[in-house]
């Protein structure tokens, strides 16, 4: 099994025109977290919390960054491919994910448990070339 496919308890699909305008606007939504805890010329600090039933929008990731979950729980992700997966995280939990040109994640994120389900992802700001 795939490393990034622990904790998965459930895939399938969805009607990805139900959240057709959320979608077109994801592409320039680069707010990762709930709340920006800090940012310099370097990197974006974001914690992550949902309360149950609790959704954050589609957004986009395309700079390389990390998560650690804080407090443990269910989270459902949706893509813009019409498919979903839904996975229970581990407190502790860390995963960096890289993202070049070209290669942006959109997703949503919706806390499917029964309790707050928060993270702390850590941007990385590419470096201007002078």
């Amino acid at each position: 099994m795939d490393p990034a496919d622990a904790g998965v308890v459930e895939q399938g699909r969805f009607d990805p025109e139900a959240y057709r305008d959320e979608l077109v606007a994801a592409w320039s939504n680069h707010q990762i977290g709930t709340s920006l805890w800090f940012e310099n010329e370097r990197v974006r600090v974001f914690e992550v919390r949902l309360e149950p039933g609790q959704r954050g929008p589609f957004h986009v990731h395309d700079r390389d960054y990390f998560w650690t979950v804080v407090d443990p729980g269910r989270g459902l992700q949706r893509f813009p491919d019409g498919t979903y997966l839904v996975r229970d995280y581990r407190l502790g939990e860390t995963r960096f994910l890289h993202h070049g040109p070209g290669q942006a994640l959109v997703h949503d994120l919706e806390n499917v448990g029964d309790t707050p389900l928060r993270f702390v992802t850590v941007e990385l700001k590419r470096p201007e070339v002078p």
